[in-house]
């Protein structure tokens, strides 16, 4: 019985250890079959290559069971450090490759008070390199209305930061120092999109301060949904388990690889701490909105041009449409504001009426039923400007389907 199961333990820890070198070769594991991201510039494109992860090795340890019974196998690192399982050997591999990665932003603000008063504010957070440029991925809401932003490196240097992006409706910020690049280690993209429930991951950040604390835990769930500082909705949010406190807002949420798949940005809490319940904005929602603002400092998000709709049982009653809008340009019709003669007692006058009896009813988008705003609203925000949809509308009670080109607006 001994016997069978170091055998297990030494099957095991090869296989591990086959997956380790595979990282640092390069080649993507089996799992889920996920390429790594190509070189971000172009983000996905990270042309920097990871550290190298320490290949253990495993190793048989005499006496090394506690319990008795004889020699037990560990994976020894190349400092000399044995790991006793595999998942210790996990995250001692991934903290040495990611944590120089992680920065912490320091903030300080201006807030008006009573009798032409103003008191400073100091606030804290974490935030990733990702490029050897001086860029920096952050929360919208860790540099909000902040006066200064001075960000500090895992050696200890600080440098001024200056904003060059940000998109609070979905809570991201792009951030850049002039720090020589030898000091900057960027941390690897990942891809959000085969994330699985159980799967085990890591959170590196600056709890109250506390430089590079990294917990663990896994991904409770997927597809949940916050609201941002500009009461918007933030989809496809990551849920996990692992310890996220103050100041960890910003940091990187990384996989067993030590791929960035998201940025921890909220905990769910009634007390301020935590309470086993945190989110984080998934990679590939970071990975569409940085170039943006990169390149123009804003989101550019698709419209489609209706201003207001009423949700009814039946679908989405349309109110309002953007003048010259691509939902108004296609032929979707709204409401219509008409002057009727009213009487009253002997009096005749004009007053304005909202006629709703025109309305298109809005009950499918792309092949996807339509009842709630949010139902549109999911569907647009995954296409891009000048992408079509094709909505199912009913007038008049017939069903017909709408093409519509969604036009650009700033975010």
């Amino acid at each position: 019985m001994r016997n069978a199961i170091a055998t297990g333990l030494i099957l095991f820890a090869g296989f591990f250890c086959g997956s380790l070198f595979r990282m640092n070769a390069g080649v993507p594991s089996a799992v889920g079959q996920t390429p790594p991201p190509p070189p971000p510039r172009d983000l996905g494109d990270n042309n920097i290559q990871p550290s190298a992860l320490a290949i253990a090795q495993p190793i048989q340890i005499p006496n090394g069971n506690p319990a008795g019974g004889g020699p037990m196998q560990g994976l020894l690192f190349p400092d000399g450090f044995i790991a006793m399982t595999s998942e210790e050997a996990i995250n001692v591999s991934v903290y040495d490759q990611t944590n120089r990665s992680v920065v912490n932003i320091a903030t300080r603000s201006i807030r008006p008070e009573a009798f032409m008063m103003a008191s400073e504010i100091e606030g804290n957070g974490s935030g990733s390199v990702f490029d050897q440029q001086g860029h920096i991925l952050t929360n919208y809401h860790v540099i909000e209305g902040a006066k200064d932003i001075n960000v500090t490196l895992f050696n200890g240097d600080s440098f001024p930061a200056e904003l060059v992006g940000q998109d609070p409706d979905n809570d991201i910020a792009v951030l850049k120092i002039a720090a020589p690049e030898t000091q900057l280690f960027p941390v690897v993209w990942g891809d959000s999109s085969n994330l699985r429930v159980g799967q085990h991951i890591i959170a590196i950040g600056n709890p109250f301060g506390l430089e590079r604390t990294m917990s663990t835990g896994i991904i409770s769930s997927l597809n949940r949904q916050i609201t941002s500082k500009t009461r918007r909705t933030i989809r496809s949010i990551i849920q996990i388990d692992a310890a996220l406190n103050q100041g960890n807002s910003g940091g990187p949420l990384l996989s067993s690889r030590g791929e960035l798949i998201g940025m921890n940005t909220a905990i769910a809490t009634r007390s301020g701490d935590n309470a086993g319940i945190g989110f984080a904005i998934p990679i590939n929602t970071i990975r569409r909105v940085v170039p943006q603002l990169l390149a123009t400092g804003r989101a550019q998000r698709p419209t489609i041009g209706i201003m207001q709709v009423f949700e009814t049982d039946k679908g989405l009653l349309v109110v309002n449409l953007t003048p010259n809008g691509p939902a108004e340009r296609a032929g979707l019709r709204g409401s219509k504001l008409e002057r009727r003669k009213v009487r009253r007692g002997v009096l005749t006058i004009e007053q304005e009426v909202v006629d709703h009896g025109q309305s298109d009813l809005i009950v499918g988008i792309d092949g996807q039923k339509v009842t709630k705003s949010d139902d549109l609203l999911s569907v647009i925000e995954m296409r891009k400007s000048g992408d079509q949809v094709v909505l199912n509308v009913v007038r008049d009670g017939k069903v017909f389907q709408l093409p519509v080109i969604l036009g650009s607006s700033d975010g």
